[in-house]
């Protein structure tokens, strides 16, 4: 193992929720604004996780004011406060973006019995 690998392993976080594609979170976000920090809740389906270790990011889709808002998160990030599993999503795809294509009810995810 290389130095690299040993640093990166220590940075990886596991206080967070095991969470997949489909699944609906609720990530808790500090934001700081000025000299204030404040947590900041964004809650929405999980449509993609890409890469490994330290690197591993994924994007969250929901639907503000009839527009979808996307944000993508880095997993180990500091700033991450937790995230909360609010539902499992049954889905048979990595990577979901057809969902952007999608509207109304056709656009919800099935839930995991």
């Amino acid at each position: 193992m290389t130095i690299i690998d040993q640093l990166e392993k220590e940075q990886v976080r596991t206080d967070l929720a095991s969470f997949n594609i489909g699944d609906t979170v609720r990530v808790s976000y500090k934001v700081k604004e000025g000299d204030k920090e404040r947590v900041q809740n964004y809650e929405g389906v999980v449509i993609a996780k890409k890469g490994a270790g330290v690197r591993e990011n994924f994007t969250v889709r929901r639907i503000s004011f009839g527009i979808g808002v996307e944000r993508t998160f880095p997993l180990n990030s500091p700033r991450i406060e937790k995230i909360v599993v609010v539902r499992k999503g049954a889905v048979r795809r990595a990577k979901i973006y057809y969902i952007r294509n999608l509207s109304g009810k056709a656009a919800k995810v099935k839930e995991v019995k």
